[in-house]
């Protein structure tokens, strides 16, 4: 069994079995919630970073860049990554982008949002609030007029 943080609640093993593997949704929220993402550098990053990733057992299906959070749907491998260190990973290799540009660290808020997605009524529920978030946050006219955004791989329920 994987250790668990002291100060978070164990995740339920048969959660994991009926759902396995597991499909989340994630959030990634930038330090001081600073508008760093919304860039065609970042955007190009995260695609490149996911789709490599996409046959190591790291499956990123749908996605929103916000400026200053990520939002994307992830399954991963469960015999070979954990949840934790996999958001590590990946927030210290989107990292880079900004490093590149000069943008002084930290880059991202400790910690990340999960939330294990139990039904494609779920999926479907999350991905038009998730969608939608261009629109509320009056970036755009239209939800599908936001560029950073898209599907890595399919990752259906």
């Amino acid at each position: 069994m994987e250790h668990q943080h002291p100060n978070r609640p164990p995740r339920l093993s048969n959660v994991f079995k009926k759902f396995d593997p597991p499909l989340y949704f994630i959030t990634c929220c930038t330090f001081d919630r600073k508008p760093l993402l919304d860039n065609d550098r970042f955007h190009d990053h995260f695609v490149k970073l996911m789709t490599r990733k996409y046959h190591d057992g790291i499956v990123c299906g749908e996605y929103v860049i916000m400026p200053d959070h990520l939002h994307f749907f992830l399954r991963i491998d469960p015999n070979r990554y954990t949840l934790g260190k996999t958001i590590g990973f990946l927030k210290q290799s989107l990292s880079k982008p900004l490093r590149d540009i000069g943008v002084a660290q930290p880059h991202w808020q400790p910690g990340f949002f999960d939330h294990i997605l139990r039904s494609a009524n779920s999926y479907s529920e999350k991905w038009d609030y998730v969608s939608n978030n261009p629109l509320r946050a009056g970036l755009v006219q239209r939800a599908n007029d936001w560029k950073y955004q898209g599907t890595i791989g399919a990752i259906c329920y």
